[in-house]
């Protein structure tokens, strides 16, 4: 009966194209609200209610609690879309829609404690392994400072990523736990991606159970708890390879907003009565850019695409798709900030007001760039050192 009800939902879940129509028709509410979202220092609550009310929260979760089930790379255009018309706002769909596809990693109960009572559930997230736990009778005792937690002001749960100390043995790992057993810090005071709200939340000495705890290696190998309840191949892409492509998503489409931005300020610009649009450097700084920004976007959703295909036709998954799919996502950010800075140096002084847009997009392009997934160094030297038979030290 469950797989008759899966297959009737997904059958009129919205397609790709209805997602991106949808994403599209918020990209101007996105862009009125961008000033209000960065002064606020988080994402507006109509800006969530507006994701929720699209269904575009729903992309990859279970349909058995109302998803669609929908392949990374469909959840990566959404996002990239949003991006258009700003970069915060963007970032905290991203994130959220990101967390459900965790939580699908999850044991059934751990799905079930969340989605079993509010399926519109929302979580946020901190990646970096600070927190630290010793077990007890059931589960384990859990502390920690965990930062850069995007849309934290939004969530309903958070995982949180640390070590259990086994004695013989340290475990890596991320828990589930309820929004009432965190504290907020209000620490997000930031340059670029202002408005995403990413503060630190402290967890201090709070009961995990067993079922809410999810070993990190199972779920970098895509072999999770939650791997095994669903057929579909977005629940089985690994992490720290192309599945980086959703932070990239958000860099390209700040590109790709900064780039219409810069045509439609610099078409009627004139500078000391002469039309900037006329002048040779302008004409090929818009081609220069708008070639790195479509190029940044054709290498990282072709490399999605192509890890999505080995999931559907049930191929290993080899390092070196890992290795060249990470590559791709860190060149691509690094190809959109090359763009953007592009685009702002030619954009001249009038850009450099706190109320011009493009400033904006100037600094949130960099700071998504920066996010240590896209980090191009690491990347590439785990590239190099896999395609040259060598070791590395490098980060993953």
């Amino acid at each position: 009966m469950l797989q008759t009800t899966t297959a009737q939902k997904l059958a009129t879940a919205p397609s790709r194209e209805e997602l991106l129509r949808r994403a599209e028709a918020l990209v101007p509410v996105l862009q009125e609200r961008a000033a209000q979202c960065e002064a606020m220092r988080r994402c507006p609550d109509e800006t969530i209610r507006d994701y929720l009310a699209n269904d575009l929260l729903r992309i990859c979760q279970p349909a058995r609690y109302g998803g669609f089930e929908h392949n990374y790379d469909v959840f990566c255009e959404v996002s990239q879309t949003l991006a258009h018309g700003c970069g915060s706002q963007a970032w905290v769909h991203m994130v959220l829609t990101d967390n459900i596809l965790k939580l699908a990693a999850y044991s059934a109960q751990a799905q079930e404690d969340v989605w079993g009572k509010d399926p519109t559930a929302k979580l946020s997230n901190c990646v970096t392994p600070t927190g630290k736990a010793r077990p007890v009778a059931g589960g384990v005792v859990w502390s920690g400072r965990h930062q850069f937690s995007s849309g934290v002001d939004h969530a309903d749960w958070v995982l949180a990523a640390g070590v259990i100390d086994h004695g013989d043995r340290k475990q890596a790992c991320s828990v589930l736990v309820p929004k009432r057993d965190i504290t907020i810090v209000d620490d997000w005071h930031v340059i670029g991606l202002a408005g995403t709200g990413s503060k630190t939340f402290v967890i201090e000495e709070k009961f995990v159970p067993e079922h809410r705890i999810l070993d990190k290696k199972a779920s970098d190998e895509g072999n999770a708890p939650g791997a095994h309840l669903y057929a579909a191949p977005v629940f089985h892409l690994p992490r720290g390879g192309p599945s980086s492509a959703s932070y990239c998503a958000v860099a390209v489409g700040i590109a790709e907003g900064c780039l219409e931005a810069y045509y439609n300020y610099t078409r009627p610009r004139k500078s000391r009565g002469r039309p900037w649009a006329q002048m040779a450097g302008a004409q090929i700084v818009a081609a220069t850019a708008a070639a790195e920004i479509e190029a940044a976007a054709r290498m990282y959703q072709g490399a999605l695409r192509e890890a999505m295909g080995v999931l559907e036709r049930k191929e290993p998954f080899t390092e070196h798709m890992q290795v060249h799919g990470k590559r791709n996502m860190a060149y691509a950010a690094q190809l959109s900030i090359q763009a953007v800075q592009r685009l702002f140096n030619d954009a001249g002084g009038r850009v450099l007001y706190q109320d011009h847009d493009l400033q904006r997009k100037f600094r949130d392009a960099h700071a998504a760039a920066a996010h240590h997934s896209l980090t191009w160094h690491s990347a590439a030297q785990n590239y190099g050192a896999h395609v040259l038979g060598a070791e590395t030290d490098a980060d993953e």
